[in-house]
């Protein structure tokens, strides 16, 4: 059941509802793939409304992972009060407040996608003469399948990894307020791994179990779509 049908649209639940916790935790594994951080040439941090990507990217930062870092993305309709100068740049001065060298964070503040995350941010290193062989996106825990099935049709020749802020499922969601739209988001996600393989806009080999075709169902039906590919089948 939906927190609008519990608590009144003002009032945001951080509480997952146990008749879907199942459900959700299914979606919630799948889409980690379970990289751990290493060394890397560029860290690529994806905009967004999670802070907690700009904190972990310093976080690793510091922790000697990589030399340089670029932040990535313009504004979504969900993120214009947070950042009125953009996602990237909202990002950057996070991450040097917390310490970061001001001439180790670039941006690219344009992208308005995943596909234009990567496709920019590399142009962004070419015209700043950085080879990139190797590198780590950090981003949302839900986006991770999406952001290394996009690399692989956007810049197939980089040695890509993909990690999240490590927080349990529920430290999350109390992370982000709001708890139908960190479900929303995986639902959205999920369908987004089989509509954009069919369009040919990430790879194809994201294969989707049983267990999360028929997670992914149960959450559609009990409502958590606002956040699916419109007038497309609801199918993973």
């Amino acid at each position: 059941m939906r927190r609008s049908e519990t608590y009144g649209p003002d009032m945001p639940n951080v509480r997952i509802p146990a008749g879907v916790r199942e459900d959700v935790e299914t979606l919630w594994e799948y889409h980690d793939l379970r990289q751990d951080p290493r060394e890397v040439d560029v860290c690529i941090g994806l905009g967004g409304h999670d802070t907690g990507v700009a904190d972990y990217t310093a976080d690793l930062y510091h922790q000697g992972y990589f030399p340089r870092i670029v932040f990535t993305g313009a504004n979504a309709t969900t993120t214009l009060e947070a950042f009125p100068h953009g996602e990237a740049v909202g990002y950057r001065e996070r991450a040097v407040a917390q310490g970061v060298p001001d001439d180790a964070v670039l941006i690219e503040p344009l992208a308005r996608n995943t596909a234009e995350n990567v496709e920019y941010s590399r142009k962004v290193l070419s015209e700043h003469a950085i080879e990139a062989r190797s590198v780590m996106f950090v981003t949302k825990p839900y986006h991770q399948r999406r952001v290394f099935a996009t690399c692989q049709v956007v810049w197939p020749e980089v040695e890509a990894y993909c990690v999240s802020p490590p927080l349990p499922l529920d430290e999350y969601v109390s992370s982000i307020g709001d708890v139908d739209r960190v479900i929303d988001m995986l639902v959205g996600d999920t369908q987004r791994l089989t509509v954009y393989a069919e369009k040919g806009f990430i790879a194809t080999d994201q294969e989707v179990p049983g267990d999360v075709q028929g997670a992914f169902d149960r959450l559609v039906a009990a409502g958590y779509t606002s956040r699916l590919v419109p007038e497309e089948p609801l199918h993973v």
